[in-house]
């Protein structure tokens, strides 16, 4: 497929490539679009395709991938799917559920995808950016590529690397990651597999996560200028802190560093989990130690447990029951535990659980319909077609409060038997939101449709001061550093280490 047409933006993008997956392109953007919005440009970012289900829903019901979304908040704009028109959400089996702009329009094996997706893809792509620059003529876009740009035997149907940087003639950043090793390889090996007309792109090199004396690497700075012609652009020193993982396999790589906690929870780490970016509220939480749990275990060390959202929740169900999990869940709350659920999580929660559309991971298993843990009377029933939608509510309990956040989900939820109603109560005023129970013993199990209900601060405050109440802690009266806050001071602090470390003059002509 020929270039047949070319942008020409008014102010040019910048694209961030990486040698490999993990080089830090995602938190590269976020710093740069942070560092154009306080220099007063307008930058916008930018992934034609994102594979993740960690996701987000914009204000228009729209599905995109989590990173774009903070990206935007570092823009100091609002989300929009357009910056993400292509999301792959992996169910399994080689499978993913294909989005576009915002919408879930199929499935696709790995195997076919390029076969029935690419120019259906690459459309979508065009679309997008031409939708972008019509609203915004004046925008520069920060354009986050997607794993290695050179990976041979996929690069003839590569959407989101090489084909979006030519298309626009952007000035492309090169990142790779020195704390891996190897970066002079990988940095000549990636220059070395592009054609003459895409290296030419390449206007800047950037070694990141560096530790140490930042002076130690000038030789072999000046070596990778000499061989290759193209400014290094950036040393980027290692960073302390955390943002959500592209990948939910990198949770298992979270250093611990909560010492002497007052209150421990533990979240299951369902095969199928998404939408963690749902914890990192209680992250921020200095009085909180986290811990993912893998395996049937005791779980009466913990102060509450989590079950998260889950994109194939049949099947998670299962695992969880053929594992032990679901025993040790109903023992836990036999045992005064405390228990919240978030979409996925929810719906395992009640008593049963009925796939009839295949929804939600039963064909792998011939079960449409399976028993959940059932400590909340409620039935789920998924359907085919998916709920994406912004939410701005009120809680009842605990505490009287308004509530923002999303919904993404295909199952309906209701309770199972004329009698529910004397055993569960509604966590909102929008009373298909969520429900809890409290139990004879003490302590409580709530489940809620709502990602993000942690990032409202009121609500998260009272939540664990019921934890801390249960376990004869006193109650706090300190108001907790708003989470959306602490996140923007997160990107102001690491915009200002690669503004400090990162020459951009040259890309902003």
């Amino acid at each position: 497929m020929e270039f047949e047409e070319k942008f020409q933006p008014i102010n040019k993008p910048i694209m961030v490539l990486g040698t490999s997956s993990g080089a830090g392109k995602s938190l590269t953007v976020t710093a740069i679009c942070r560092i154009l919005k306080n220099l007063g440009e307008e930058p916008i970012p930018y992934k034609g395709q994102n594979m993740s289900n960690n996701a987000w829903v914009d204000w228009n019901g729209g599905e995109m991938a989590y990173s774009q979304a903070l990206q935007a908040f570092a823009c100091g704009i609002n989300p929009s799917s357009e910056m993400n028109p292509i999301l792959l959400k992996p169910q399994g089996n080689s499978t993913s559920e294909v989005i576009h702009l915002g919408k879930s329009i199929g499935t696709t094996t790995a195997k076919n995808y390029y076969k029935d997706w690419f120019f259906p893809g690459w459309e979508v792509i065009k679309k997008s950016l031409k939708s972008i620059y019509k609203r915004n003529p004046n925008c520069r876009l920060i354009i986050e590529g997607a794993g290695s740009p050179v990976e041979m035997n996929l690069i003839h149907r590569d959407l989101t690397n090489l084909r979006v940087a030519k298309y626009l003639n952007a000035n492309c950043i090169l990142v790779t990651d020195i704390e891996r090793g190897g970066v002079f390889a990988q940095i000549i090996g990636t220059l070395e597999l592009m054609k003459p007309e895409e290296k030419k792109l390449i206007k800047g090199i950037i070694i990141n996560r560096f530790r140490g004396d930042l002076s130690l690497f000038e030789e072999g700075k000046k070596w990778i200028e000499n061989k290759t012609q193209i400014p290094v652009i950036g040393i980027i020193p290692w960073l302390n802190d955390s943002f959500p993982p592209e990948d939910s396999l990198d949770l298992l790589e979270r250093k611990i560093t909560v010492t002497n906690p007052d209150i421990k929870v533990g979240i299951i780490k369902l095969p199928s989990i998404s939408n963690f970016s749902d914890f990192d509220p209680l992250e921020n939480e200095e009085t909180i130690l986290i811990e993912w749990i893998r395996e049937s275990q005791n779980l009466s060390k913990y102060d509450f447990i989590i079950l998260p959202g889950s994109k194939q929740t049949i099947k998670d169900q299962i695992f969880l029951e053929n594992t032990g999990l679901s025993q040790n869940i109903r023992e836990y709350s036999n045992n005064k535990g405390n228990i919240i659920g978030i979409c996925g999580g929810l719906q395992m929660l009640g008593t049963t659980l009925e796939d009839p559309y295949f929804k939600e991971g039963s064909k792998n298993y011939c079960e449409q319909k399976i028993k959940g843990i059932g400590l909340l009377p409620l039935k789920t029933t998924f359907f085919e077609k998916k709920l994406t939608r912004q939410i701005n509510s009120e809680s009842i309990w605990p505490c009287q409060t308004e509530i923002n956040g999303f919904e993404i989900h295909n199952g309906q939820t209701v309770l199972d038997d004329i009698q529910s109603s004397l055993k569960i109560k509604p966590i909102f005023k929008d009373l298909d939101l969520g429900w809890y129970k409290e139990n004879n013993k003490g302590g409580s199990i709530a489940g809620t449709y709502i990602h993000g209900i942690f990032e409202n601060d009121i609500w998260r405050d009272q939540y664990i001061n019921l934890i801390r109440k249960s376990k004869n802690l006193p109650i706090s009266n300190k108001k907790s550093i708003s989470y959306k806050k602490k996140r923007e001071s997160i990107i102001e602090n690491l915009a200002n280490v690669f503004h400090k470390h990162l020459n951009l003059k040259s890309f902003l002509s």
